[in-house]
Parts: C-alpha cells; sequence; structure tokens
C-alpha cells in the first residue's frame, strides 16, 4: 500500500501549476513565461513557488542573471511534457466515433525535407481521407526527436546520430550528398576542377556535421580533401546553407537531388569527387508508448505498408 502523502498526492496538486512549469523551463525565465501565458510575473513565481511547496523539491535556482532548472525539475519537466502531450490527443480520441476517418497530424519534420514517394504518399492518404488535417512544424533534427519522445507530435521526420531505443524508427528516404560552390566562386567557370583545387578552401557547414553528429560524413570528406580546417559559416536550414553556398562565403555539402534544379539553372556547379559521396537516412520516427488516434494509427500503418512495398534503392536520391 502507498504511503498516505502518496496516494493524497494527486488529488492535492494544481495541475496547472504543472502546465505552468513546463511554460516556464521552455521559455527559460519566470518574466518570459509570463509574457507567453499572458499573466504578471508574480502570479507564475507564486505558481513556481507552490509547485516547489508540493513536491518538496527546489525545481528552479533563481538568481539574478541567473536560470538553473534543478536535476528534479528537469525530471519533472519532462513527465509535465508527456501529460502535456497526452492531454493533446484527447480532442482526436474523442472523435474516433464517427464513421469517417477524422484527426489530425502533426508531424515535426527537419528542413527541407524532398521525396517524391512521401509526398505521392501524402497525396493518396489525404485523398481517402479529407476530413483529416494536418500540420507540420520544422524544427533540428534533435528536437524533433525530442518532440516525438515527448508525445509533442504524431510522428517525425529527421535525421538521426543514432536509433533511439524509446521510438520506432523507418528509413523513410536516402539521399546522397556532394560538395557545391556559387556561380560567383573562381571555380564555378573553371574548364575541370581536380581535387588538389580544393584544398584550403573555406566552406559552409550544417550544425549537424559535428563529430557525432548525423552528418559527420561530410566532415570527414572535407578533412580527406584538406579543406579550410575552420567553417566560414554554419546554419542547420539547408535552405540558408544554400544561400551562403551562392553568396560565395564558402563552398558547401548539398543532397544532389535537391541540388538538382539550382545546377539545371546556373546558380551553383558541383565540385570533386563525384564518386563514393557521403550518403545520410532520412527517418521517420513513432512513439509506440503513445496512444494514437485512430487517424493517426491508420496513417502509420499505410505509410509503413507503403513504403516497404518500394525498395530502399529506389527510394534512394542521387545516386
Amino acid at each position: 500500500m502507498s504511503p498516505p502523502h502518496r496516494s493524497r498526492f494527486p488529488w492535492n496538486l494544481d495541475w496547472n501549476l504543472l502546465r505552468t512549469f513546463m511554460v516556464v523551463v521552455e521559455q527559460r525565465g519566470i518574466s518570459k513565461a509570463a509574457t507567453f501565458l499572458g499573466l504578471k510575473q508574480p502570479t507564475v513565481s507564486s505558481a513556481l513557488k507552490r509547485l516547489e511547496q508540493t513536491v518538496g523539491k527546489t525545481l528552479v535556482i533563481r538568481k539574478p542573471n541567473e536560470f538553473t532548472v534543478t536535476r528534479a525539475g528537469h525530471v519533472l519537466y519532462t513527465e509535465c511534457a508527456t501529460i502535456f502531450g497526452s492531454v493533446s490527443q484527447l480532442p482526436a480520441i474523442l472523435h474516433e466515433d464517427n464513421a469517417e476517418l477524422r484527426g489530425h497530424l502533426s508531424i515535426a519534420i527537419t528542413s527541407s525535407v524532398i521525396s517524391e514517394h512521401f509526398d505521392d504518399f501524402l497525396n493518396r492518404f489525404s485523398a481517402a481521407h479529407p476530413s483529416v488535417t494536418y500540420s507540420f512544424s520544422v524544427h533540428e533534427s534533435d528536437e524533433v526527436e525530442k518532440m516525438v519522445t515527448l508525445n509533442r507530435s504524431s510522428f517525425g521526420i529527421c535525421l538521426l546520430s543514432r536509433l533511439p531505443e524509446k521510438l520506432k524508427t523507418m528509413v523513410l528516404y536516402k539521399e546522397y550528398f556532394g560538395l557545391f560552390c556559387g556561380a560567383r566562386h573562381r571555380l564555378f567557370s573553371a574548364e575541370s576542377i581536380a581535387q588538389e583545387d580544393l584544398e584550403g578552401e573555406p566552406f559552409v557547414a550544417f550544425q549537424t556535421e559535428a563529430e557525432g553528429g548525423p552528418l559527420e560524413a561530410i566532415s570527414m570528406l572535407r578533412s580527406r580533401l584538406n579543406l579550410s580546417r575552420n567553417w566560414r559559416g554554419v546554419s542547420s536550414s539547408l535552405n540558408e546553407i544554400r544561400r551562403m553556398i551562392m553568396s560565395n562565403i564558402g563552398i558547401g555539402a548539398l543532397p544532389l537531388h535537391v541540388a538538382r534544379q539550382d545546377v539545371g539553372a546556373g546558380h551553383i556547379r558541383q565540385l570533386p569527387p563525384y564518386e563514393d559521396l557521403p550518403q545520410v537516412n532520412i527517418y521517420l520516427i513513432s512513439n509506440s508508448a503513445r496512444r494514437y488516434s485512430e487517424a493517426e494509427a491508420a496513417f502509420l500503418s499505410a505509410i509503413e505498408t507503403e513504403m516497404s512495398a518500394i525498395g530502399i534503392a529506389e527510394r534512394t536520391y542521387g545516386s
């Protein structure tokens, strides 16, 4: 039998305090949380103090010019985010008694996911289920993984540096990366380009090209070619990497199938090497612990079935 004080805890807890605490952590401060919630700062500060008294733990260290979430605070935040994700599913779950498939799919996605097979699937699924609605939010890959883990999104599409233990993963497609320069670059109009011509060249990089990141293979390619040791520009957005390449801030890597249109338009040119290029997986991730709505379950089942029927070689772009 649970101790009396533990059995009373869920009855004595003001659940609104959990929501407020979650926003405080995500906004990294009480004043920012107050602005986000449309409340006065003392109200949020008082709510945080009441929650700390209820749980008997210091959750946030608050000092001038310092905001630190304690270990207990991180544990509680994870639980709060999970609760929030579960509650957010209720509207979709309550609509499951309709004969027609209804519901909402929230998909967290990394930038510039370009896949004809995925687009074709979306077309067929949306045509078959016109009452299902969708929202796509763009984030960095690690944030996509976090949102799916915490039940803040139905599914995620992103790169992964390692396969997460608590999430289900499926390779949506594979893509090859090549190096490119813009039309303003000295090599753009050269009759021929050798790998030696790239030595010492300044480059722009994705943030995930760091050691252990999902795009580490690009960093290894740069080292092999003896490019400049330090990046000249960095971004998590493919579109901004593309902008920096075309502005001649530095040469950079792009997926071959994504860059094809700019190459054809004369905006960028592919640089050597042209073989043995870095290959990267783009994953569809889902949370097996999530209680899927009928629409979410139908979407996941359908995309797994359809994609598995298409060979991975066909879903590999730029080979």
